[in-house]
């Protein structure tokens, strides 16, 4: 077993408070997740305005906010303007893309509403954790199940309960199965890093609040995209992880189940996407009243991608 390297131990730096309601964000990215997820959360929500969208493609961009009452952004000097008139920026945007801007957006005083991964390197994860800590901005990494109402209040019940002594969590898709015609299966980066770097994060970001942080690791590589993760944690428990997005559609499913001192756990289903995206807005937006940085902010999505580069290392 590895033991992956630890993101830097310093303190974070808590956020300036401010009372900034509504909550001014702009929208970085016009892809399908922009579409179906992030801009009609931000156009509801009622403590947001939804300042403007940004795309690298400026017709997607023009057609989304028109449908959502907004100003359309683009170019390089689009970004700069739409940062200018906005408190924080989401964004919608493949991790490789979004870490640079999420940097400048830190570097122009914007708090962040970061997708997962933060980046799949671990200098371009660690180029965004500084820059949040140097601005003294809010960040928050949109993990679902930590802001799905259903699953959030879970896991913090879990986390209380304590005693568990081993867990296994599955997240097996069918994006790229013969027949599939899911928008998201044109995506090229999730093409390429699979279901390690797209669905990894959001079994790690249940399993270490739970049981603590992962101090072994070891991956191998199963068919297709799938990969497997043995854990051991700081709390003493292990946990088993299977990712994919190439599963049959009748082997397609996620499941995360806890075993310990007081008998099972299974975490319980969520209603979509959109729900869970309102609730991260709650935690971005908590975080800049209060100046207390979220457990699921830069700093943790740092930590994710350094677990991730060495799963992906040792899988091969």
């Amino acid at each position: 077993m590895t033991t992956p390297p630890a993101a830097s131990t310093t303190p974070a730096t808590p956020t300036t408070p401010a009372a900034a309601s509504p909550l001014r964000i702009g929208l970085l990215g016009a892809g399908p997740w922009a579409r179906n997820t992030h801009a009609p959360a931000l156009a509801a929500h009622p403590d947001a305005v939804l300042t403007g969208v940004w795309g690298r493609r400026a017709e997607a961009a023009e057609a989304l906010a028109t449908a959502h009452g907004t100003r359309a952004y683009a170019g390089e000097a689009g970004i700069d303007a739409l940062l200018e008139a906005s408190d924080a920026v989401a964004f919608a945007l493949p991790p490789d893309v979004q870490a640079p801007l999420a940097v400048q957006a830190a570097e122009a005083g914007c708090h962040v509403l970061m997708d997962k991964p933060v980046a799949t390197t671990v200098e371009g994860a660690r180029a965004v954790a500084e820059a949040v800590a140097k601005a003294e901005v809010a960040s928050v990494v949109f993990c679902t199940l930590r802001f799905a109402p259903e699953t959030a209040v879970w896991i913090a019940e879990q986390a209380a309960v304590g005693g568990w002594f081993t867990a296994r969590a599955q997240w097996l898709g069918s994006l790229y199965a013969a027949g599939s015609a899911s928008e998201y299966a044109d995506s090229p980066w999730r093409r390429e890093k699979g279901g390690l770097w797209d669905v990894g994060p959001h079994a790690l970001s249940v399993l270490i609040p739970v049981l603590g942080e992962v101090t072994e690791l070891t991956a191998r590589r199963g068919p297709a995209d799938t990969t497997h993760l043995i854990l051991r944690h700081g709390s003493g428990a292990s946990s088993t992880v299977t990712l994919g997005l190439s599963a049959p559609p009748a082997a397609a499913g996620m499941g995360i189940e806890l075993r310990g001192e007081h008998g099972t756990a299974e975490i319980p289903g969520w209603d979509g996407a959109q729900p869970a995206f309102r609730g991260a807005v709650d935690a971005l937006a908590e975080a800049v009243r209060t100046g207390v940085p979220h457990a699921c902010d830069a700093r943790f999505g740092l930590r994710l991608t350094e677990l991730l580069a060495e799963a992906e290392r040792q899988a091969g």
